[in-house]
């Protein structure tokens, strides 16, 4: 298992391209984002997904988000209505998971059976660096042992979880404030969880 201390706010290529260069090779990771750390791989990589899963104890019926790195890359992999892009542009990169109707780009593993997914496009440059390096999507779920309590510093992220990573990002310090979550599904905002987001707007 790797450490990378890379820069939160002018991230150096180098360590970008070798945390890419770990996840082309189906590396789980962990990444730092605007809320909590987060445990990621390419999400077009089966082994690395189920590695994930195992990792989280999660049932394969829930999905996980995954992290866009800008809207032309979130109108490759969603459906977005112009209530959604102007409801997004508003708020992105922020601390908001949106839940979209996924294009046929998107595994199914990351659909629900409604062919929702939740897509993320954090105000961090470090995990927005790594995804445009890659040119597509990261899976993103936050950092938790296996008991589910989230894993707020990088030392316990590394005690508990490093046996499992390929590599940890040290971005420093984060929030460890969830997202918040709304749904956009049929132009119908819809708060699923109130996080560090500010969900006034959608009342």
């Amino acid at each position: 298992m790797i450490i990378l201390e890379i820069n939160p706010h002018n991230p150096q290529k180098r360590f970008i391209r070798r945390a890419v260069e770990i996840l082309l090779n189906g590396g789980v990771i962990a990444y730092p984002t605007d809320t909590y750390y987060g445990i990621g791989c390419d999400i077009f990589n089966k082994n690395a997904i189920a590695r994930v899963y195992q990792l989280k104890r999660r049932s394969k019926h829930k999905p996980f988000s995954f992290i866009c790195s800008d809207f032309k890359n979130i109108s490759q992999y969603a459906q977005v209505t112009n209530y959604a892009y102007k409801t997004m542009k508003r708020l992105l990169p922020g601390p908001y998971t949106f839940i979209l109707k996924g294009s046929r780009l998107v595994p199914k593993i990351m659909l629900t059976k409604r062919k929702t997914a939740g897509i993320r496009v954090p105000d961090h440059a470090i995990c927005l660096a790594i995804v445009q390096e890659l040119g597509h999507p990261i899976l993103s779920t936050s950092a938790t042992g296996p008991d589910g309590i989230i894993l707020e510093s990088l030392i316990e992220i590394e005690e508990r979880l490093g046996h499992a990573l390929d590599l940890i990002v040290d971005g420093g310090p984060v929030p460890s404030k969830p997202s918040s979550v709304v749904s956009l599904i049929d132009d119908f905002p819809e708060i699923i969880r109130e996080g560090l987001g500010d969900v006034d707007v959608f009342l």
